[in-house]
């Protein structure tokens, strides 16, 4: 009992450095990968290349004034920062980094990571109450408005790998995956499964507040939204449990949809769960967090319409379409449409070239459009 004690403590330890550490990383990699797709530089001054911007940009919010406004509440104007990093933190209690690799596998896991997420809206909607501010408070209205209509077909997503499944424990989900990545999307009910994490990813984009989905930090019309009146340390909170949670999104698609700590390949699935979990598991994620830098340079800002239209009218009926279909399927074959894999494989591929082909021509139309503007 004490060394699987240890053992939880040690992968709390490290889950929790590795964090807290990743977001500062996460912020210089955003700000490189926005450089090039602008064809700009990026930090490059402090440090070789630029790597250090961050931790100076830390140390200063460090050592910043915390400000806090005459009319303010105090206590729940500090509470409110803790508890939005504090919702992105807990949801890694469940997830799995290795057959062996968890802190806890809770059989209700999905069901307490919807959970412990929500207490980011009660801390967003707290700071905007709490600064005794008409804008910031506004700002939290309207991310509350946003998170809320997002996180219904975030959910109905859940629920249908969960029937599929037959658990709610997110090592079960990842184990029903042992097929690799091609079994699991496009040999299981093909091509509902690749909607569903479509879905799933969008929803989760608007949930923390990423790009198109970033009007609750609209500058141009809130005033940097419900964090206007937070300074110093505090602000560097929100900005951390921000990026946290973008890590805790792509973890959690992993491993709903990507296979977890297995090998995306079957070739390479006895390297999975031995040694190499973790590493199937991050690099997955990291993968998908790069995807969400991509699109935060890449489209605009959606209006508020928009983006309720998008919700309501788009993901949710797409959704509770799918909790319907999947469900009949699962009862008609259970097993799901197993196509053969030569059949397989080659549209593994043709997905895989046309994302290549897709993202080059986007990158040489974006540049046609920059040299159109500058003439």
């Amino acid at each position: 009992m004490n060394i699987q004690l240890l053992a939880q403590f040690v992968v709390i330890f490290a889950a929790f450095f590795l964090l807290v550490n990743m977001s500062a990383v996460l912020v210089l990699a955003e700000r490189k990968v926005m450089g090039f797709m602008q064809q700009r530089y990026g930090p490059y001054l402090v440090g070789p290349h630029g790597m250090l911007q961050t931790a100076a940009d830390a140390i200063k919010l460090l050592f910043k004034e915390a400000i806090f406004p005459a009319a303010a509440d105090k206590f729940l104007f500090t509470l409110a920062p803790c508890l939005v990093v504090l919702g992105a933190f807990l949801s890694f209690v469940v997830i799995p980094f290795g057959s062996r690799l968890q802190t806890a596998d809770l059989n209700v896991g999905v069901f307490y990571v919807v959970a412990v997420s929500s207490l980011s809206t009660v801390g967003l909607i707290m700071a905007g109450w709490a600064s005794n501010n008409k804008y910031a408070l506004f700002g939290a209205m309207r991310s509350a408005a946003q998170i809320v209509s997002y996180e219904i077909p975030a959910v109905m997503s859940l629920v249908v790998v969960v029937m599929m499944v037959g658990s709610l424990s997110l090592k079960d989900i990842v184990d029903a995956q042992q097929g690799g990545l091609p079994y699991w999307l496009l040999w299981r009910y093909f091509p509902l499964n690749v909607i569903l994490f479509l879905v799933f990813f969008t929803a989760s984009l608007a949930e923390c507040n990423r790009a198109p989905f970033d009007i609750p930090e609209a500058e141009s019309e809130l005033v940097a939204g419900f964090h206007t009146e937070y300074s110093g340390f505090f602000f560097a909170m929100f900005f951390m449990a921000e990026y946290t949670e973008m890590v805790v999104i792509s973890a959690v698609a992993s491993v709903l949809f990507l296979g977890g700590y297995y090998a995306p390949i079957p070739a390479l699935q006895s390297l999975g769960p031995v040694g190499l979990g973790p590493f199937w598991l991050l690099g997955k994620a990291l993968f998908l967090v790069f995807v969400m830098m991509w699109l935060r340079w890449t489209l605009p800002r959606l209006r508020v319409d928009q983006l309720m239209h998008v919700a309501w009218k788009v993901l949710l009926p797409i959704s509770m379409t799918l909790v319907v279909l999947v469900g009949f399927l699962i009862l008609r074959w259970p097993h799901g449409f197993v196509l053969d894999r030569y059949v397989g494989w080659p549209i593994v591929i043709a997905l895989f070239v046309a994302l290549i082909v897709g993202a080059t021509r986007a990158r040489v139309w974006h540049r046609q459009r920059l040299k159109q503007i500058a003439a």
